[in-house]
């Protein structure tokens, strides 16, 4: 018999691992609804949903490997990280899902929010206040208006996979929706910089390098303290806070 792995865990959500076949356990039915939907809608290639039984989706291993992992050294070919482009591009241009992605905020909204965390994070001792205060400036460039897309939304470079110089499959869909495709090519490359280029000559020009770096501050910025107090570890190598400090 297949051993259980715990892929994930925390007070939101969890993801089991039997063999090939993945248990995602979310007590937020609309969550898992959102992302049978979006898998439904997107042109790429997404996992094959093998049953459903509220709190549970079960869901089939998609074939390959990821390109990396936060934190990690990035695999793969340019011809690779060109293929993810291009893929995460086909998935902007298609036609919108009828609902904002879960994480979209209005830039009002927003800006509120990155205030308010800045301010936590300063207050509780967990970030130096010029780390904060630079990241938060930079993070300005990305308090714009732009065009909806139709994003995943969460898209870290361990949720898109390539057997080769082709992409097999992108997971994780219950983010998906309308939202800012920066936000999706600023997740993909966050801790990866030196991938922007090879990750850009797919996915096509007339990008706003600043808005990309601003999300890389945004990110990082909001995620410390949730990180932190769900047990995860933001200040290893290569993750939130280095990214921060590589604004500096």
């Amino acid at each position: 018999m297949d051993e259980v792995e715990v892929v994930v865990a925390h007070s939101e959500r969890a993801t089991l691992r039997v063999g090939d076949v993945f248990l995602k356990v979310d007590a937020d039915q609309a969550r898992i609804d959102a992302e049978v939907d979006a898998m439904s809608r997107a042109p790429v290639p997404t996992p094959k949903i093998l049953w459903r039984k509220p709190p549970v989706l079960a869901i089939a291993a998609v074939p390959g490997t990821t390109l990396g992992r936060l934190g990690g050294p990035s695999t793969g070919s340019v011809a690779a990280w060109a293929a993810a482009g291009a893929a995460i591009r086909k998935l902007h241009d298609a036609p919108l899902p009828p609902r904002p992605g879960r994480a979209v905020r209005t830039v009002v909204e927003l800006a509120a929010e990155l205030d308010d965390e800045c301010e936590l994070l300063v207050a509780n001792g967990l970030l130096p206040a010029d780390l904060v205060t630079h990241n938060r400036q930079v993070a300005e460039a990305a308090l714009r208006p732009w065009t909806p897309a139709f994003t995943h939304g969460d898209l870290q470079i361990a949720r898109v996979f390539v057997d080769g110089d082709e992409v097999t499959g992108i997971i994780d869909w219950s983010e998906a929706g309308q939202g800012d495709a920066l936000y999706d090519l600023a997740t993909f490359t966050l801790g990866h910089e030196e991938r922007l280029d090879d990750v850009l000559s797919g996915y096509g020009s007339d990008i706003d390098l600043d808005v990309i770096h601003a999300w890389w501050s945004l990110r990082s910025l909001l995620a410390v303290r949730w990180l932190i107090e769900h047990g995860f570890d933001p200040l290893a190598p290569g993750c939130e806070v280095d990214v921060l400090r590589s604004r500096m």
